[in-house]
């Protein structure tokens, strides 16, 4: 019995991990990318946003989906789904094509909530936090992997990295198909035939408890997702980092997180509450967006952004189990279908938000560049660390 437990859970780690490293490798590209055919800070910002607007819709659908037909194919489409987005995104010879294809990624994109549900499936509840930790590790290892050969693919060119990803994600569903299993019994699918209402999930969850965890979770994300839209555009005009040096510094986020979630996060549920772990988090990054903006240093803004990704790594996972263990297993794929959806809201709006408030920013000089969006932010956090005590 734990040897079949552990082979599906190392083979859905490495395409998750996989996949990330595609992931990873567009994020301190694609805003410098977009920049060539003129787009502005805002238009950055949308261009993000198109994507997870995609996802808000068709994440709970995907979810809904795999508790229906079973996790594999609905993974299989998925990443089959980002490496036609990869493509189109290198091949691109303006802005219109560039938000086809990433409309066509976030259509697809819903993969992450579908591994979860995978990892749920086949995890007792009281270990799925931790279990959902891999996630947030495959999360970090993508992140150290994917910026840095990002950053040393945009020397050959800004669309050599996007042809990398769609080769890497064609790879990765073809090894997929061949060795991952199913992990929903047929029993369960049968069942999901019957319950097919998104009221009944809150009613089975506890309406009140799975919409704090929710509503935490999208205000972590909003906050994570106006830094990573920002982020790029922000060191090079602070510090004239490029896309090689940012892809660097998004790696090193990476270490972060893969420790974090990967290794201290099942020793740290030991010692505290999924509930106080989530809300040390949310005040750490509060406390880190309002220092960033404030960095005169590299080694400050360095600090500034471990900051970060270490406090972030101690949100995602908590509350992820929380929410998989609020249903049972019947259910997993839609309740961790609309924590992605909420996530996937999030990116709409920060980096929306994130664009519109650097716009403002660009105007007033060098030395203010960056501070009311991370602050902005700081003050979303102050806000998530309250719903985090409300758990």
């Amino acid at each position: 019995m734990a040897t079949t437990r552990r082979s599906p859970l190392a083979i859905i780690f490495v395409t998750i991990f996989i996949d990330l490293v595609g992931f990873g490798i567009v994020i301190p590209i694609l805003p410098l990318y977009a920049q060539r055919f003129g787009a502005s800070p805002l238009v950055i910002g949308l261009l993000l946003a198109i994507y997870s607007f995609m996802q808000c819709i068709c994440a709970p659908l995907l979810g809904k989906l795999s508790d229906r037909i079973g996790r594999r194919p609905v993974l299989l489409v998925s990443i089959l789904g980002s490496a036609v987005g990869f493509l189109l995104m290198g091949l691109a010879g303006s802005l219109w094509m560039l938000f086809v294809a990433r409309i066509i990624d976030g259509i697809t994109g819903g993969n992450i909530s579908t591994a979860q549900a995978y990892i749920a499936d086949i995890t007792p509840p009281e270990q799925r936090s931790k279990r959902m930790g891999l996630i947030g590790a495959a999360f970090g290892l993508g992140f150290i992997f994917g910026p840095a050969i990002g950053g040393l693919l945009s020397r050959v060119s800004l669309a050599a990295p996007f042809y990398f990803a769609a080769a890497l994600a064609a790879c990765n569903a073809t090894a997929l198909f061949f060795a991952l299993p199913e992990s929903l019994p047929e029993e369960h699918r049968g069942r999901v035939r019957e319950r097919v209402s998104l009221a009944q999930v809150f009613h089975e969850a506890g309406s009140r408890s799975l919409l704090l965890v929710m509503a935490t979770y999208f205000v972590t994300t909003m906050a994570f997702s106006l830094l990573t839209a920002t982020y790029p555009l922000f060191t090079q005009r602070r510090f004239g980092f490029g896309a090689m040096e940012n892809g660097y510094v998004f790696a090193a986020q990476g270490v972060l997180g893969a420790i974090i979630q990967g290794g201290l996060l099942g020793w740290l549920l030991k010692k505290a509450s999924d509930r106080r772990l989530v809300a040390f988090g949310a005040l750490a990054l509060a406390v880190s967006f309002f220092a960033l903006p404030l960095s005169l240093s590299t080694t400050a803004l360095f600090l500034a952004t471990a900051g970060m990704a270490a406090s972030h790594g101690l949100v995602a996972a908590p509350l992820h189990g929380m929410a998989s263990r609020s249903v049972g297993g019947e259910s997993q794929g839609r309740v961790l279908g609309l924590m992605q959806s909420a996530a996937s809201a999030a990116r709409i709006v920060g980096p929306v938000l994130g664009g519109w408030l650097l716009n403002i920013d660009a105007a007033r000089g060098a030395a203010w560049f960056g501070r009311t969006p991370y602050w902005v932010a700081s003050g979303v956090m102050v806000v998530g660390f309250g719903l985090a005590m409300a758990l």
